[in-house]
């Protein structure tokens, strides 16, 4: 679950996001190199699907982004509802 909110003077929005994300069985030879690695010590979950933890990964339902960390179209989403671009052309910059 990964909750995001925007909020000014007037009001305040949020959305909540649930990702499940379903790993595949490893042997105990990957998961002790895996943490040899250094990767999982930092972790919620314990591992980085965009790291070398994306390798035990087998498939994923909701938001790859809220699983990296912030569910960017959702967030998009309330932004606009704030009249915030997540984005603007390179010539605006």
């Amino acid at each position: 679950l990964t909750a995001v909110a925007v909020a000014d003077q007037q009001r305040c929005l949020s959305v909540c996001v649930v990702s499940q994300v379903r790993l595949r069985q490893i042997s105990t030879q990957e998961a002790q190199a895996y943490w040899a690695s250094g990767e999982p010590l930092d972790k919620a979950g314990a591992y980085a699907i965009q790291g070398l933890g994306a390798v035990f990964v087998q498939r994923i339902e909701g938001s790859y982004s809220a699983v990296v960390g912030l569910p960017l179209s959702e967030t998009a989403e309330l932004l606009g509802q704030f009249a915030i671009p997540c984005w603007q052309p390179l010539s605006a910059r």
